[in-house]
């Protein structure tokens, strides 16, 4: 390592945090505005709204943003040093723009790797905190805090070749109701049971590992074998499920409260229950790799155009800058989309814009003076 090397790094770890410091400030002024009222409305102290919601704020806005901080950072000072001749008076001592690349390289790969664990482990730990305020009073009338289920249906797998479907269901009384119980094998439909509620077993459920026990009430029970059909009517039936009323409540925000461990075992549990929203889990798992990766590609993306001396100067390469960061925001929010709504696989979904960004960083790296 050279001096020059130490003097880029250093401003780009120095404007990289002047950027972060100047956002947040900018996210929490704007988030304190729009939750004046839901403060007022919690009844929280001022201390425990820095400490229990901000605190958890400030990482989530961080996290989320964390690419397009280190873009506007390294655009914004390799454009003052291309503005002071700089650059220009590097590459006539004889350094290549590989090697002014190299620092660039070297401080995006320990920010993408800080960016990596901080997302697989102590952002998640910090969402618990900031989605209980959300849920709790800024969603409480909203479809993210109904704690009954309606259409459609929920349906789970509940082994090989049985399925279950529940039209509705209340966390709060842990009743619900009409259930469906099918058995299919070779195919054919061996077992049909209707019934009219579905009540969780709270005593039984204690020695259960995994799921529980549930009652049903005025079940009606149709077995198919060849051409023979038995029916029966009971008022209580008991099975044991894989699926426990916390998997029924509707939380949109589970995928970011979960570690990247506890996020893997969930999608193993779900693709063992037939679950219909693993996409959403496996994209985010995904992503919590491809970003970091994009810290990179962006970073390397912000020194090629920043380094070349224009009459716009830093606006103009600011400028720029904006225009690509949302292009990249554009195609990741399409790519999410057609993997959740679609058929577009979460793999591919998480690293789309990341694909297009490296052809790009090629195109430009070409046609950078060196």
């Amino acid at each position: 390592m050279k001096i020059i090397d130490w003097y880029i790094i250093k401003k780009f770890i120095v404007t990289f945090f002047f950027c972060i410091f100047l956002f947040t400030v900018i996210a929490v002024v704007v988030d304190i505005t729009e939750k004046t009222d839901n403060f007022l409305k919690s009844g929280w102290s001022t201390y425990k709204i820095f400490t229990d919601y901000y605190l958890a704020f400030i990482p989530h806005i961080i996290a989320l943003l964390f690419p397009l901080f280190v873009f506007i950072a390294v655009i914004f000072f390799t454009s003052k040093m291309a503005n002071r001749s700089e650059i220009i008076a590097i590459l006539a001592s004889g350094t290549s723009f590989n090697r002014i690349l190299l620092p660039y390289f070297i401080t995006s790969i320990f920010l993408s790797v800080g960016l990596f664990f901080a997302s697989s482990y102590y952002v998640p730990k910090a969402e618990v905190k900031r989605t209980y305020f959300e849920d709790a009073y800024v969603n409480a009338n909203s479809g993210y805090m109904q704690i009954t289920r309606q259409n459609p249906s929920m349906y789970y797998r509940v082994d090989s070749f049985s399925y279950a479907g529940i039209r509705s269901y209340d966390t709060a009384s842990k009743r619900g109701g009409p259930v469906y119980l099918y058995k299919i094998k070779d195919g054919k439909l061996v077992y049909n049971m209707r019934a009219t509620n579905i009540v969780w077993d709270t005593a039984g459920a204690a020695k259960q590992k995994m799921g529980g026990k549930w009652k049903f009430e005025n079940a009606f029970e149709r077995k198919v074998d060849s051409l023979k059909e038995t029916i029966t009517i009971d008022s209580k039936k008991e099975f044991n499920f894989n699926f426990t009323p916390a998997d029924l409540k509707n939380d949109m925000f589970a995928k970011d409260k979960m570690t990247s461990p506890e996020l893997r075992r969930h999608i193993a549990i779900e693709q063992q229950r037939g679950g219909e929203n693993i996409n959403t889990y496996l994209i985010e798992l995904y992503r919590r790799v491809a970003t970091p990766f994009s810290v990179i590609i962006l970073t390397l993306i912000g020194c090629i155009i920043a380094a070349r001396k224009i009459r716009g100067g830093s606006g103009m390469h600011i400028a720029i800058g904006f225009i690509l960061a949302a292009a990249y925001i554009l195609m990741d929010r399409f790519s999410t989309i057609f993997s959740t709504k679609g058929n577009l696989p979460p793999m591919i979904a998480a690293w789309i814009p990341n694909i297009i960004f490296v052809f790009v960083a090629i195109y430009l790296y070409k046609k950078a003076p060196k």
